[in-house]
């Protein structure tokens, strides 16, 4: 049996961000990180598309809103310590027609109640920024970015087991045993004993909770989100990163283009249920998931409020011919011809049993674990920050 004080379940970036965050304030404290799959960051932070995101959305004060621009501060200077690529190149949210402008306005000052260096331009100003995006006005944020999340990770998982950390691997977690001041995890790589849980598991993250002993307030729903590229004759279209004015009902920001640190353009992504919690393909079915999606009552609830939305992007996930229209709703000038497949990514949408869609981060805690319930965009851009938030919470526990 291993023995430690903290286990971290999940070796995504949050997973990652806290032990990284443990390590720093308890140098004389041994964390261990347990990962389920070979390698780290393989799902939601794996798919990533890599923006490193202002802000400018969250409702000012919330945990999205601090976290993201803190987070994204605490990014940026990691990233130039540890010779990661990232480059602030700024972004465009466009409105497309004149009925979209009053949203955009209502974003733009969300952006100023943030901190968020941030302007409306003209569709003269749009043009010079973006020649080939099509819209009667936009918000410019130039700061904006992009970063590759995978040698983030990497760089964290060093830096753990630098201070004396482990990482173990193909060790998912079967259950979790609590006694009078310990916990003992039970993974498939053996036991580890420790002080404190924290649960960052992601796609799993309620089913953690629940082996746990505590029943989460929401259920992880997947959703796919499916995407395409430029093919290279074409990447010129896009300079930067394009976004739409999202529908503020929903915590999607709809189809847009990224360009990615590493080259390429990506489109999208579309907003699908996924039948599997790891279904990154259409076709990829895990019959406990897509029952328990199916069955439970705040989906149920979700899906009758929202059934036009939700045919809308399951249009979109079968004919590309429609998702080629949502695009040109941005730039006119794609082709069908211009997009090759590219791959998809789930996102955990936490639902509440009423049938919200949980838009925050939502960490919950107990004598023996913190569980991290939801952590959607911009949690990676965010994911330092959050790794501080948890290790102050628990920090009067050592």
């Amino acid at each position: 049996m291993i023995e430690a004080d903290l286990v971290v379940v999940g070796g995504g970036i949050v997973g990652l961000a806290v032990g990284y965050q443990f390590s720093k304030r308890f140098a004389d404290r041994k964390i261990v990180v347990l990962e389920k799959e070979k390698r780290l960051a393989h799902h939601q932070t794996g798919h990533n598309s890599g923006v490193l995101h202002s802000g400018i959305y969250y409702k000012p004060d919330s945990l999205k809103a601090i976290n993201c621009r803190e987070g994204k501060i605490a990014m940026e200077q990691f990233c130039a310590v540890h010779d990661i690529d990232f480059d602030i190149c700024g972004k465009v949210i466009v409105a497309t027609k004149e009925d979209e402008i009053s949203a955009m306005e209502r974003i733009y000052q969300r952006g100023l109640d943030n901190g968020i260096k941030c302007s409306i331009i003209s569709k003269e100003q749009l043009a010079e920024l973006e020649p080939h995006a099509a819209g009667v006005k936009a918000i410019h944020v130039p700061g904006a970015g992009i970063v590759n999340y995978r040698q983030v990770c990497e760089k964290l998982g060093e830096l753990i087991q630098e201070s004396g950390g482990e990482i173990l691997t193909e060790s998912r977690v079967e259950s979790i045993d609590h006694g009078s001041g310990k916990s003992i995890v039970h993974s498939q790589s053996g036991e580890v004993e420790c002080k404190l849980v924290v649960n960052c598991a992601g796609l799993h993250s309620d089913r953690i909770t629940s082996i746990g002993g505590r029943k989460p307030s929401a259920k992880i729903i997947p959703f796919r989100g499916e995407y395409f590229e430029l093919k290279p004759s074409r990447q010129h279209l896009c300079r930067n990163l394009i976004y739409p004015v999202p529908d503020p009902k929903f915590p999607f920001l709809g189809v847009h283009f990224t360009r990615m640190v590493e080259g390429g353009v990506e489109c999208g992504p579309n907003a699908v249920l996924a039948f599997a919690r790891e279904g990154y393909k259409k076709m990829d079915i895990n019959f406990r998931d897509l029952c328990e999606s199916l069955t439970y009552p705040g989906f149920i609830r979700m899906a009758c409020k929202h059934w036009r939305m939700g045919m809308g992007e399951m249009w979109r996930s079968f004919s590309k011919a429609a998702f080629v229209k949502a695009l040109q709703k941005l730039m006119p000038d794609i082709r069908k011809e211009d997009l090759v497949a590219a791959p998809a990514g789930i996102r955990a949408q936490a639902v509440m049993p009423d049938g919200g869609l949980v838009d925050d981060f939502l960490i919950d805690e107990t004598e023996h674990m913190v569980n991290v319930n939801n952590a959607p965009s911009p949690a990676a851009t965010a994911s330092l920050n959050i790794g501080k938030l948890v290790v102050d919470r628990l920090a009067n526990r050592f």
